[in-house]
């Protein structure tokens, strides 16, 4: 799967979650619940657009840690909102479920990054002023 895909998955996460929103029934928990699966789900799809053009391994990981967390913060909203409104628990379990693959993904990339990070050789730096 290549990162144009991804990209696509994540926004559609957004997409799809913003429109169960638009379904919920309005409640002081829905609210607060709402506002925070949409910023979190939003959040995870821009910051993984955002690390698709970091300028180094190590800014790819640091975003992708972001994209982990609001991911992770995206999936506890469901289980959330879910608590509240058992008419859509067939529709938040499957947001869940694809949070959830594109979470597992994430790690992976993270974990994959990080091995190729400290197998890389490390460059000695040459001192101008020597001879050798």
């Amino acid at each position: 799967m290549d990162k144009k895909e991804l990209q696509k998955r994540f926004k559609s996460l957004a997409v799809k979650t913003g429109k169960l929103c638009i379904k919920l029934p309005f409640s002081p928990a829905n609210k607060v619940y709402i506002d925070q699966i949409i910023r979190s789900s939003t959040s995870s799809a821009a910051n993984y657009r955002s690390a698709c053009r970091a300028k180094s391994k190590a800014d790819f990981v640091n975003k992708l840690k972001i994209v982990e967390e609001e991911l992770d913060e995206t999936m506890f909203f469901y289980e959330m909102i879910a608590e509240f409104n058992s008419e859509s628990k067939k529709e938040l379990r499957e947001l869940f479920m694809e949070a959830n693959q594109l979470l597992s993904i994430s790690v992976a990339s993270i974990n994959t990054t990080n091995s190729n990070i400290i197998k890389e050789p490390v460059q000695k730096i040459r001192n101008p002023k020597s001879k050798i």
